[in-house]
């Protein structure tokens, strides 16, 4: 054990040398001590781990502010403000030129702001999405409409994520809105008014002069004359129900018209008439009518007040009045002409059990089916219209009908004409068919 004591020592010394030679050797413009030196080695310390711990917080925050969206990004401008045409001067197209934001992923849209020249808060009139392009019509929005013979501002940001917007500058609109007295893209529609109108007013004339014309004939109005002069061989009345709408319905002004016909023809055959009424005012009406067409025929003493009566204002209550009448005095003939609704096939069926001649008539499309199949005669929509000018041959009435089946057959013939050359398209692969579709489609005036 003793003997191993020097070796000790002499390791220890060897070890003891060998740090101080090391401290000698380190560089060190002022010498220090140890304690001094251990002092400065925590600071250092304690400043490099303050230094990591702060470096990566400014890495992360710098991108957000300067790098993407930051400053050196252009905002859109040019703004370009024109009048909308054809329109009553409340309508402003704009457009401008984007900016910078193309391409960048945090782009979202642009926002259009707007104030009247003189004031001072901009008003958000418009939010384009990216796929909405650079121009809008302003006006359409009732919240910020454009008011004719007012000069606007407008300004256009770029809208990026976490609501950052880029403004560009403010511009003065180059013109103001002004109404237009006449909408160019409607000159189609003039020349086809001004050409129907022609026809009718030709027709107009040459009734007038006597000309005899050709109306096609309709089989419900050639039967109301049989149908009247069936009713005066067996003794039995006729019924007319001139609808169950009221007096501003289009189809119960032709029913009375009517009715005025057919109570004239039925004042010189001498054949009672029964007139039931739902609407208060649509009777009284009724009764003038009959009793002014017994005046025309020379006969105003044959004239029963009582002909002409009101029911009810109930709907179906109406149609049980009406049914028991007809299942009392088994009329030989029935008129359905007017407006009706649900109770047509409860009217109708009665009457065809009873074994009387319908003629019915209304343009009321989904009731239409239940007349024609229950009913002798029909006349569908407008010839209800028509029938009385086939009634009373009127001039007037005769030049109205035959001016609108002129214009009719002029559409049918563009229909047919189209037809034809789009089957001649899809045959032979052309297209012929484009001079037609601008002529019917686009603006003959721009």
């Amino acid at each position: 054990m003793l003997r191993k004591v020097p070796v000790l020592l002499f390791a220890l010394l060897l070890a003891t040398s060998f740090a101080w030679a090391q401290v000698e050797d380190t560089p060190s413009a002022d010498p220090v001590d140890v304690g001094e030196t251990a002092v400065i080695t925590d600071e250092a310390l304690l400043l490099e781990d303050s230094a990591l711990v702060e470096e990566p917080v400014v890495e992360t925050e710098l991108p957000v502010t300067t790098a993407s969206i930051g400053d050196g990004m252009i905002a859109p401008g040019g703004i370009v403000v024109s009048d909308w045409p054809n329109d009553a001067g409340d309508a402003l197209l704009v457009s401008f030129e984007p900016g910078s934001e193309v391409g960048n992923d945090n782009f979202i849209g642009y926002s259009v702001y707007r104030r009247a020249l003189g004031e001072e808060e901009l008003d958000l009139v418009m939010v384009l999405e990216i796929d909405e392009g650079t121009d809008f019509i302003d006006g359409y929005d009732p919240d910020f409409i454009v008011e004719p013979g007012i000069q606007y501002e407008y300004q256009v940001a770029a809208m990026y994520l976490n609501d950052v917007e880029i403004l560009g500058d403010i511009s003065l609109a180059q013109t103001i809105s002004v109404g237009q007295i006449y909408h160019t893209g409607k000159t189609r529609v003039l020349v086809g008014c001004v050409l129907f109108l022609g026809l009718i007013l030709f027709y107009f004339h040459a009734a007038q002069r006597g000309i005899e014309m050709y109306l096609r004939p309709i089989a419900g109005i050639e039967a109301i004359d049989e149908a009247i002069g069936r009713a005066t061989e067996m003794g039995k009345p006729i019924l007319y129900v001139p609808g169950l709408a009221s007096i501003s319905d289009v189809a119960t002004i032709a029913s009375i018209t009517i009715l005025g016909r057919v109570a004239k023809k039925v004042a010189e055959y001498g054949t009672p008439l029964l007139v039931p009424n739902r609407d208060p005012i649509v009777y009284t009406i009724a009764e003038e009518t009959v009793k002014q067409a017994y005046m025309e025929a020379g006969r105003p003493d044959a004239f029963d007040k009582d002909s002409v009566f009101f029911l009810t204002q109930s709907q179906f209550a109406f149609v049980a009045g009406v049914n028991g009448i007809m299942m009392r005095e088994k009329p030989a003939t029935n008129f359905y002409l007017g407006m009706f609704w649900a109770e047509s096939l409860i009217l109708a069926e009665t009457g065809s059990l009873s074994g009387a001649i319908q003629i019915a008539g209304t343009d009321a499309v989904t009731q239409l089916p239940f007349f024609i199949t229950t009913c002798d005669y029909t006349l569908i929509g407008e010839e209800l219209y028509a029938a009385s000018a086939y009634l009373g041959r009127e001039p007037k009435q005769l030049g109205s009908i035959k001016g609108q089946d002129a214009c009719k057959g002029i559409v049918m013939a563009l229909i047919t004409v189209g037809v034809l050359l789009s089957l001649t398209d899809l045959i032979a692969g052309t297209e012929t068919l484009n001079w037609l579709k601008n002529i019917i489609t686009m603006p003959i005036v721009d």
